[in-house]
């Protein structure tokens, strides 16, 4: 992985792959005793948005944003998390992160992200048992860690896409060297059962999945693929009102309802970072039958160092497909009480069909590290949902209009303890 200095110094002490990287490494060089430590980061911000119809927000697994809820929200950002990591011996470690962030109970009640504990078998192969995250992209180990990259926020277009971050399973990981080329290979299996707010649940059950990486000098790249079967209880009384109109509303109602659907999601990753100046892009693809719909997504960022400030700048792009096949009731000749549920179901189907992403954000920043640990953030986005979407942008009015650009401002401090 190739960061900025800071971010990379963090990692290797505090983030759980780099930590348990290190630990590795110094075990079978004989210098770890047993204990633990204590780390931290956080992020405090403010977001501005110009749109009046939606709010721009870091997920779309939060309660609110910055636009319509209101021009300037602090919760698109501001995260907390603490972690603890014990040393048993020179073979057996584990960790524990804890994050606390907007959820869409609107509370910022604390999750756990990571749990697991690790077996170095050989210098080469280790095994973990836990909570444990998943290596899809390339800021998959330090994304909740917004010191630990030069942007304000891991670009959505790509890492809001999938709505999984961690599971609950097993993972086994291969260190090998080749003449030239240093690579890790990860397998992995889990579940998820992640309650969002009040009854509604993200569930992904057999996540499965590779994850490769390699890295040579100043360069890096991972390619990863994931599979899994994923219900989502979300919208219970549209989905009933649908089963309860007949054929064609169960028809549609199986087609777009995310229950217990095959999910597959890929992506590649390239970055290259001598010092002074560093490049980076990732692809993805996902593939869900239902409302959450096929992505394609890219992003490509580029920044320059000089002293403690990056200027950088970026752009990312995602082409949603929503589910095949006819989303619309039939409602010519049913009586009047029956059409006009008909069309609030189909008001709300088309609603629904509206949040597969098409977007593509244009961005240019600056970090400041204003002090070691601490980083100082400017970031300015325009930000164009396309293709009749409402984009990554979430509490969309009955009368918002995709293709109008967003402009959007970030003021953060990342600072990591």
């Amino acid at each position: 992985m190739h960061l900025t200095h800071h971010a990379a110094s963090f990692l290797r002490a505090a983030t759980g792959a780099a930590v348990l990287s290190s630990l590795c490494t110094a075990a079978h060089a004989g210098q770890v005793t047993p204990g633990w430590t204590f780390s931290g980061f956080g992020t405090v911000g403010v977001v501005h948005s110009d749109e009046k119809g939606a709010d721009f927000s870091a997920s779309a697994m939060k309660a609110d944003g910055a636009g319509r809820t209101g021009a300037w929200s602090r919760h698109v950002d501001s995260t907390l998390g603490a972690q603890l990591d014990f040393r048993f011996n020179p073979r057996w470690s584990a960790v524990v992160q804890v994050v606390s962030e907007q959820q869409l109970d609107h509370s910022y009640r604390p999750r756990v992200e990571w749990a697991n504990i690790k077996y170095q078998a050989t210098p080469e192969l280790a095994l973990r048992l836990g909570r444990i995250a998943l290596p899809m992209f390339i800021a998959a180990d330090y994304r909740k860690v917004g010191y630990a990259y030069p942007w304000a926020r891991m670009p959505l277009e790509v890492y809001g896409v999938l709505p999984i971050s961690n599971s609950d399973g097993a993972d086994m990981t291969w260190h090998w060297e080749g003449e030239a080329l240093r690579s890790t290979t990860q397998a992995f299996y889990g579940y998820t059962d992640m309650p969002l707010a009040g009854s509604t649940r993200l569930r992904g059950k057999a996540i499965a999945g590779l994850s490769h990486t390699v890295e040579r000098g100043a360069f890096s790249a991972r390619v990863s693929l994931l599979t899994t079967r994923i219900t989502l209880t979300l919208f219970p009384e549209l989905f009933q009102g649908l089963n309860a109109f007949g054929p064609q509303g169960r028809d549609i109602a199986s087609r777009v309802a995310t229950d217990d659907k095959r999910a597959r999601t890929m992506g590649i990753g390239l970055s290259y970072d001598p010092g002074q100046w560093f490049v980076t892009g990732e692809a993805g693809r996902s593939k869900v039958k239902s409302y959450l719909g096929s992505t394609r997504s890219v992003y490509a960022g580029a920044g320059y160092r000089r002293g403690d400030f990056t200027p950088y700048a970026g752009y990312a792009r995602v082409w949603g497909t929503p589910p095949e096949g006819v989303s619309t009731l039939p409602l010519a000749g049913l009586p009047r009480p029956q059409a006009v549920a008909g069309a609030t179901l189909n008001a709300g189907v088309a609603a629904l069909l509206r949040t597969v992403p098409s977007q593509s954000t244009l961005s240019a920043g600056l970090r400041w590290d204003v002090a070691p640990n601490m980083a100082f953030k400017l970031q300015h986005e325009r930000v164009t949902p396309r293709s009749g979407s409402r984009g990554m942008l979430i509490n969309a009015a009955p009368g918002f209009r995709s293709g109008r650009t967003a402009q959007v401002s970030s003021v953060l401090l990342d600072f990591v303890f």
